[in-house]
């Protein structure tokens, strides 16, 4: 396999593959998925390339990219990394503030934004970001304030390169790229404290490509990719640089509440995602099931025992099953768990990367015993995404994966996993103390995870800093119980109160549709929300299932009261980052008084 710098990578590739389709995404207006061949993406990054020389952007300048996923994202990082510019991509939901911050901490002279909510944002902190120069909107229909003199749209400063007025000083940057040269710098959204730039060089992307071509034998270029998640996650930019690399088809979503529309429509061989996503399937066919009677119910739960027993009792450990089960399996295969893919859009599924947070067993297990390859991988931001996972085929319950090749791990004190490599970061930007309290005089990056080995097989038990400690001197690790308490299909949101009371307790955000649906068959009248939740009769469906779910956790760990809200978490209200996860501090002051009122 050749591997070629991120500066030519996409040149290289059009070479190979010409008019073959690169990209997608989706027209609204006509609701159909146009093409971009290698060709035109090739093109089109050597026009944005020439049109930032021309601009006057310098090697290793800090170039912002404030959008939500679209094929001029790639153009543009492609196009800076020939340059040897470095790109900063910010959250498509970023306030003003995280905005401002960002900007101001990178020195960002060029900002590119998509839609009008990006374009607003930005605007209204440019008078306290005095090194930004010109903002460039993607978007056409963007409405520009009547005092901006400077911003101009995309197709204009395109407009810059045609010609190749750059062409050889362009040529003469990529030529001269290195290794060594930085290619991101991605600001971690933050639960606590000020974001921190994670710096990620191209020799770090690199090993990533080679560790994946190794553990990944099954991808191919065959493959079409549906980029979900945030290209701002390290998770999805790293994969779709993998793809890239691959020659993969990526069909771009635009807006991450249409993947249930999207999803069908491209029908991805693979698609990387946060662990949600597959609670919310495995949520939907627990309703589907608990609403089912007769013939159709047993059917459908004796293939997830059929598929349990195939999969993981017998295939998983490297038996051959027993004729009869198999024979119910593929018949479960061709019926019951076709029609399960065919509804979610994966039916022509290769396997589905999955990282991000902590994936309950019950998850893994339906998962697989339906037939669907997801593959549970660990990593973080300063690892350049992946530092663990298990190839297609094999899969453990309970665990992360294997360590990928050319990267060590160990375990040091408090049982934290310890990284070193040429994946890792070389630190965090403008902030040395910080980076000195993260990597050690070793090289040793230090990621505040806690769990074990199994020769290189990876397995997580907690999160050091995370880990509260009760008034009576008991520690409790907070995710493990929300993980397992959010599979639940009447939990939305969750977050633990432990730290420093004297037992655990809960703030809760039901699905509220299903609450309502419940009332509506029990009969139960009410003429609030909040009054609906605080009905005896809900407290009382809540704590049943609650108590269900927590029997394996000890008595000290399990949740002893908890309160309902009528209102989800947000990052309107700052109480969620912009990757969803939940501002325990903010959330803690926010809600300050219930959270007394249950210690009352």
């Amino acid at each position: 396999m050749t591997y070629h710098h991120l500066s030519v990578l996409i040149h290289r590739q059009a070479e190979k593959y010409g008019d073959r389709v690169a990209l997608r995404y989706r027209d609204y207006e006509s609701s159909t998925w146009l093409p971009i061949t290698w060709n035109e993406f090739s093109h089109q990054v050597r026009l944005v390339a020439n049109a930032l020389a021309a601009a006057g952007v310098g090697v290793q300048e800090n170039i912002g990219i404030f959008s939500q996923n679209k094929p001029e994202c790639l153009y543009v990082d492609f196009a800076a990394f020939a340059n040897r510019a470095v790109t900063i991509p910010l959250y498509a939901t970023s306030s003003p503030a995280q905005a401002q911050y960002i900007i101001n901490d990178a020195s960002i002279r060029y900002l590119f934004v998509g839609e009008q909510f990006q374009y607003d944002a930005a605007f209204s902190v440019l008078g306290l970001c005095h090194s930004i120069k010109q903002l460039i909107l993607f978007d056409r229909s963007i409405q520009r304030d009547a005092r901006d003199t400077t911003s101009i749209y995309f197709d204009e400063f395109v407009r810059q390169g045609e010609g190749f007025p750059c062409n050889e000083l362009v040529e003469k940057r990529s030529a001269e790229a290195t290794l060594d040269d930085l290619a991101n710098i991605l600001y971690t959204s933050g639960t606590t404290g000020e974001p921190k730039g994670v710096t990620l060089s191209h020799e770090a992307w690199q090993s990533q490509l080679r560790s994946h071509d190794q553990r990944l034998t099954s991808f191919s270029d065959q493959d079409v990719s549906l980029c979900f998640l945030p290209l701002t996650h390290v998770f999805e930019r790293g994969w779709t640089y993998v793809c890239l690399h691959k020659g993969a088809e990526v069909c771009i979503n635009l807006r991450p509440q249409d993947i249930q529309t999207t999803i069908k429509e491209v029908r991805p061989t693979v698609m990387c995602s946060v662990p949600r996503f597959w609670e919310k399937v495995y949520a939907g066919v627990q309703e589907k099931i608990a609403h089912e009677t007769g013939v159709v119910k047993a059917m459908m739960l004796d293939a997830i025992k059929v598929g349990k027993e195939h999969n993981l009792n017998y295939l998983r450990l490297g038996k051959k099953p027993p004729l009869m089960l198999h024979l119910k399996y593929k018949f479960y295969e061709r019926t019951v768990y076709a029609l399960l893919k065919k509804t979610i859009g994966i039916d022509r599924g290769n396997f589905f990367p999955t990282a991000g947070a902590a994936v309950p067993d019950e998850i893994c297990e339906f998962v697989h015993a339906v037939g669907i390859k997801m593959m549970v991988g660990y990593g973080l931001t300063e690892s350049c995404a992946t530092v663990s996972c298990f190839d297609v085929e094999r899969f453990e319950i309970g665990s992360v994966g294997e360590v990928l090749p050319g990267l060590e791990v160990k375990i040091g004190e408090e049982n934290e996993i310890l990284l070193r490599g040429k994946s890792i970061t070389r630190g965090y930007y403008r902030k040395q103390e910080a980076t000195k309290a993260a990597i050690d005089a070793e090289g040793w990056f230090h990621t505040g995870d806690a769990g074990y080995l199994k020769g290189r097989t990876l397995f997580l038990t907690e999160r050091i800093k995370d880990l509260f400690k009760t008034s009576n001197g008991k520690y409790i690790c907070p995710q493990a119980l929300e993980s397992k308490l959010g599979i639940d299909r009447y939990i939305d949101q969750i977050t633990i109160i432990a730290d420093q009371r004297k037992f655990v307790s809960a703030l809760i955000v039901p699905v509220y549709p299903f609450v309502e649906q419940y009332a509506k068959e029990k009969g139960i009248t009410y003429a609030s929300r909040a009054e609906l939740l605080a009905n005896p009769k809900i407290q009382d469906l809540f704590t049943t299932r609650i108590e269900t779910l927590q029997q394996q956790f000890a008595h000290y760990e399990q949740v002893k009261r908890f309160t309902l809200l009528p209102e989800p978490f947000s990052m309107e209200n700052g109480e969620l980052t912009n990757t969803l996860k939940i501002k325990r501090g903010v959330v803690a002051k926010h809600y300050k008084e219930l959270i007394d009122k249950m210690y009352e």
